[in-house]
């Protein structure tokens, strides 16, 4: 019996000690971002361009569609305030030139894919209300073209490019993990594009701005 309660009272201390441990571990640990930790966000978007173009040699200007599609990005923190972050999102957009001399042309329609790596420094990280700007680059890769049916473009082609982007957020902290998140960015893209085999050649300024919100959860 007496075997039995130094046991006991052994697993009450250790017990004891555990909980105290744990209670002093989570009074410790800093709320809010620090460096090594890694936030994953899910956004909504919305994509506006703010397109215009020198088409050769009929004239005019083109207009892609503003578009709506949901946006991952993937945060690690160098330190508490400098991180960078890696943007994947695809959006699907109807072209067409417009006020050219043969009329306003269909030209379409294509998905654009702009993987984005953007330098961030983050001005509270600690704060529940944490803003933050960032800088970087992006390679935009066209895809999935499908020319209009009963167009006089038969065929139409992008060329890929990379370019420069600018970015302004903050993230909200419900809990020690999870985040709300509103950013805006500008990609500064820009495209040729052959309109059958050459004969109308356009150099295309995209210059997209992004607005999204959405959930963050950090690890």
């Amino acid at each position: 019996m007496s075997r039995n309660r130094i046991w006991l009272a052994g697993l009450a201390v250790a017990s004891a000690l555990l909980f105290a441990n744990a209670a002093a571990a989570q009074e410790t640990t800093e709320p809010g971002k620090s460096a090594g930790d890694f936030l994953i966000r899910l956004r909504g978007i919305g994509v506006i361009p703010a397109d215009n173009a020198d088409i050769d040699p009929i004239g005019g200007d083109t207009e892609l569609s503003n578009t709506g599609m949901p946006e991952i990005d993937f945060t690690y923190f160098v330190t508490d305030n400098i991180a960078f972050e890696l943007i994947a999102a695809t959006t699907h957009h109807n072209v067409s030139a417009k006020n050219t001399s043969a009329g306003d042309v269909d030209l379409g329609d294509v998905w654009l894919l702009p993987p984005t790596l953007l330098a961030q420094y983050h001005f509270f990280p600690k704060e529940r209300f944490s803003p933050y700007v960032g800088a970087g680059i992006n390679y935009s890769i066209f895809y999935a073209v499908d020319e209009a049916k009963n167009s006089i473009a038969t065929d139409v082609d992008y060329e890929n490019s990379i370019g420069w982007a600018l970015q302004i957020g903050v993230d909200y902290r419900l809990d020690d993990n999870w985040y709300i998140n509103a950013d805006v960015k500008r990609l500064f893209l820009d495209t040729d594009v052959n309109i059958n085999n050459g004969g109308v050649k356009a150099d295309v300024d995209v210059d997209p701005w992004i607005f999204g919100m959405g959930i963050g959860y950090k690890f």
